[in-house]
């Protein structure tokens, strides 16, 4: 039975202001948001919907960056709804979800020859453990550069006069602004005096895998750990290496985990130069102390990350801090587990459309096996909070 927290929250849904699922369909991007009962989701609120409870809060608390004017879900509307979740007893955790959002099933309508589309698209991030040096020593050569003075990230919708609106930062000159040197150019010595390591990797490789998860444990050779943070790229368009090495005929797409393709990459150092260097983004970091071991680095919404409960979205789609609920079996899931609640805290350049999403699954090699294996189809329903203004909520038709 639901506590006085959520008896309290469920009253002040009721009163005048608050607003029921929306009669039509509204939409987000390129889907459909269509109004589902939470009590008509199979398996909801899934396993232990406290350690949601907990992501939310710790997601709730953050400084995240400013929103784009696209992003569903009112922002008055979720600081509400993150104030009331302060009080939420764990057992009360389910119900806290199921009263104070309304749920909406992402869909994809049909397109031509493609048929409505409820399944979204869902893969696994995690961070890597690394060894590295603090000082360039025989064995730990290849740099890891801090963010470049010059550079300037854009935000939201932001552009410049005379660049390619598909550019998200660039090179602040005298005169202005020109594009960013790319990976090839930077690993050339683009940056010049610029070029700052913080410190320094084994391998080409190692740092790739840094730069494509975003974040990183570096061991250090006295056992220390450090933490390594993004902090910038450079602001040009990803490529993915799997799919250049799939597409190239090096090794097939069925199989292809991490540990597979970067042990290709190392038996094959000039290909593996040519191949990443065709990925023209490049990431820059900062190092870090690592406040708590069992918390992932922080994702874009700025609170540290939740193995299994944090969801990287598009930012430019969705507002941090909102729940999903994932339809589908899950790395980790019991036996009969068919769903998961997961909150909205990170994102990534490759992250894009309204039912594509990345989960992040925790540090070190396990994880990574885990992350590398989820390529799967899940279900997508965002749960908005309820609206205080009779409004639908989050409707940016």
């Amino acid at each position: 039975m639901a506590g006085p927290a959520v008896a309290l929250l469920v009253v002040s849904m009721l009163l005048p202001g608050s607003a029921a699922p929306a009669a039509e369909p509204f939409r987000v991007g390129e889907a459909i948001l269509e109004p589902v009962p939470a009590a008509a989701l199979p398996g909801f609120p899934g396993r232990d919907p406290a350690g949601a409870l907990d992501a939310l809060r710790r997601t709730c608390a953050a400084s995240p960056p400013p929103a784009a004017a696209t992003v569903a879900g009112a922002a008055e509307d979720l600081a509400a709804a993150c104030k009331a979740a302060g009080s939420v007893a764990p057992a009360e955790a389910g119900a806290f979800f199921a009263t104070a959002f309304d749920a909406y099933r992402v869909v994809r309508p049909a397109d031509g020859a493609n048929p409505e589309r409820r399944s979204g698209f869902l893969t696994g991030y995690f961070e890597p453990e690394l060894e590295g040096s603090l000082e360039p020593v025989p064995g730990f050569a290849t740099p890891v550069l801090a963010r470049p003075g010059d550079l300037v990230t854009f935000g939201p919708g932001e552009t410049r006069p005379g660049l390619d609106p598909s550019l998200r930062a660039a090179r602040a000159t005298g005169d202005g602004f020109e594009p960013y040197p790319d990976r090839a150019a930077i690993e050339d010595g683009g940056l010049g005096e610029r070029a700052k390591p913080i410190l320094y990797l084994r391998d080409p490789v190692d740092l790739f895998v840094l730069q494509v998860q975003g974040s990183g444990r570096v061991r250090l050779p006295d056992g220390r750990a450090v933490r390594v943070l993004y902090d910038g790229r450079n602001g040009r368009p990803y490529t993915s290496i799997g799919k250049l090495i799939v597409t190239e005929g090096h090794l097939p797409l069925e199989g292809l985990t991490l540990a597979r393709w970067t042990g290709w990459l190392r038996a094959h150092p000039a290909e593996a130069r040519r191949l990443m260097r065709q990925n023209a983004s490049y990431i820059f970091f900062r190092r870090a102390e690592i406040e708590d071991p069992a918390l992932g680095p922080p994702g874009a919404a700025g609170a540290a990350l939740t193995p299994g409960r944090s969801l990287a979205v598009d930012a430019d789609l969705w507002r941090y801090g909102l729940p999903f609920w994932l339809e589908g079996v899950l790395p980790g899931a019991e036996a009969g587990e068919r769903g998961r609640l997961v909150i909205a805290a990170d994102t990534g350049s490759a992250i894009v459309g309204p039912a594509r999403g990345d989960l992040y699954l925790g540090t070190g090699a396990r994880a990574g096996v885990a992350a590398g294996n989820l390529r799967d189809a899940v279900g997508f329903v965002v749960l908005l909070p309820k609206s205080r203004a009779g409004v639908v909520p989050g409707d940016v038709r």
